[in-house]
């Protein structure tokens, strides 16, 4: 899943959305439980405490009478964390009493620590208890006797925060397992989710690919709605370059026609006179020719270059051409090397490579004295498009440097003792370009001249 991809934003987003949400979420349901469970032991110690005071004020008297352990049996073991204390206030002496659990121990009431009552004169405070404990107390005020003799009381119950912490505790971790486990859920369901909603997109890159590879004309299957005006509009453009390209064809074919068929006449007819006009005419005419076919060239591959879907076996035609020429010059017993993958394939007409290789090798067979070597392999350079690299090179004279430097012109040929046109490496060098590729001229192993096609590769 690459960083630039819709795959990738789409699973980041749903993915940072769960890291944000989740969390909120388990600090909400803790934040009430925890609510809840204080609620929870603060109601029951205010039970206990409404227990406490109504056993003790029932023995009637001046002072409290000695409660039971209101049905609480942790009142009954030592440092339990679970106690109640009654106690009297204001310097005045009064029986004291505290269950059995807290022994000949005391904690800290929240009247002396000055914390103030509520509306139903309750109290409410952490103190520290027994062993360390850290306890809730809940106390109220009560007068026993009448008037002036009358005696104020503290009457408290405590409970220990333990149990709530080990419940808050106990809560988190499984609160937490489970949102993780629901966390790393959510992000599986979200990758196929992108994964699965994606995939018409993976049908069209490959539909896409075989098109450019020339196996396919059209963009076909059933796509999603979303997608489908898409398939439409895709096979409409195919449609209309394929109708261009052919169109161009025609017009060049007709221009080929025009213009080809009047030059021969006039070549022929000035082969027959041998004056010095006659002599002139079949300069200029072939003269004429050769830029009349230099400009179709360039016409055509104007017509050409890009169309989608056309690909051609670097292979094949080398095998062709190299048979052809073997033919050519077979008084010459060259040696002519193909080295080339059955596989590779360059993205353009065969017609293009045809004309390329073809002035390569034939340039290069004019010049060899035994061998013509051909190297094409995949181009490795590390670029998103592919390349293909083709060498062509012989073992002749080769260039000087200073023709190697000299840049490829129409018409001008570097070596006057061979015949040509001079127009052989600038077809080539404006064929290459064209077609997205470069040419380069240099001087080969074998001693003579290596000449550098880079093209585009399937």
């Amino acid at each position: 899943m690459k960083h630039n991809s819709l795959a990738f934003r789409l699973f980041a987003t749903a993915a940072a959305w769960t890291l944000v949400v989740l969390p909120m979420a388990g600090l909400l349901i803790y934040t009430l439980y925890r609510t809840d469970i204080v609620s929870s032991h603060d109601r029951r110690l205010k039970l206990l405490l409404t227990v406490i005071r109504a056993d003790s004020v029932d023995h009637g008297g001046e002072e409290p009478g000695s409660p039971k352990d209101a049905g609480e049996t942790l009142f009954t073991f030592s440092q339990s964390g679970w106690y109640w204390q009654i106690k009297p206030l204001d310097g005045k002496p009064g029986r004291r009493l505290n269950s059995e659990s807290l022994g000949e121990e005391t904690y800290p009431l929240p009247s002396e620590i000055g914390i103030l009552p509520f509306d139903n004169e309750e109290r409410w405070g952490i103190v520290p208890g027994p062993n360390n404990q850290v306890l809730r107390v809940v106390e109220v005020m009560h007068f026993f006797g009448e008037g002036a003799e009358a005696k104020r009381y503290s009457i408290s119950v405590a409970g220990t925060l333990a149990e709530v912490d080990r419940s808050l505790t106990s809560f988190s971790t499984r609160l937490v397992q489970a949102l993780a486990l629901a966390g790393i859920g959510l992000l599986f369901v979200t990758l196929f989710q992108v994964r699965f909603g994606l995939h018409p997109l993976r049908q069209v890159e490959k539909a896409l690919a075989a098109i450019r590879a020339g196996e396919a004309t059209r963009l076909e299957g059933e796509l999603p709605a979303e997608i489908a005006p898409l398939q439409a509009e895709l096979n409409a453009l195919l449609k209309s370059n394929q109708d261009v390209v052919e169109r161009a064809r025609t017009q060049v074919g007709n221009l080929a026609h025009a213009l080809k068929t009047p030059l021969a006449v006039l070549i022929n007819e000035a082969r027959d006179d041998s004056t010095p006009l006659a002599e002139k005419v079949k300069e200029q005419t072939q003269l004429m020719r050769d830029q009349v076919t230099h400009y179709l060239n360039r016409a055509r591959m104007a017509a050409n270059v890009g169309i989608i879907g056309h690909t051609t076996e670097v292979r094949g035609v080398g095998d062709s051409l190299a048979r052809t020429l073997q033919k050519i010059y077979r008084e010459r017993g060259l040696e002519l090397e193909i080295d080339c993958p059955t596989d590779l394939r360059f993205r353009g007409e065969r017609q293009d490579l045809e004309e390329m290789l073809g002035n390569l090798m034939d340039n290069a067979c004019k010049w060899a004295h035994l061998r013509v070597r051909l190297v094409a392999r995949p181009l490795l350079n590390g670029s998103t498009h592919k390349n293909l690299e083709i060498l062509v090179e012989d073992d002749g004279p080769g260039l000087s440097s200073e023709q190697l430097d000299q840049p490829v012109q129409r018409g001008h040929r570097l070596d006057e003792t061979k015949p040509g046109s001079g127009l052989g490496h600038s077809i080539v060098a404006e064929l290459a370009q064209a077609n997205q590729g470069s040419f380069e001229r240099s001087r080969s192993e074998l001693g003579g001249l290596m000449t550098r096609l880079i093209l585009p590769a399937v």
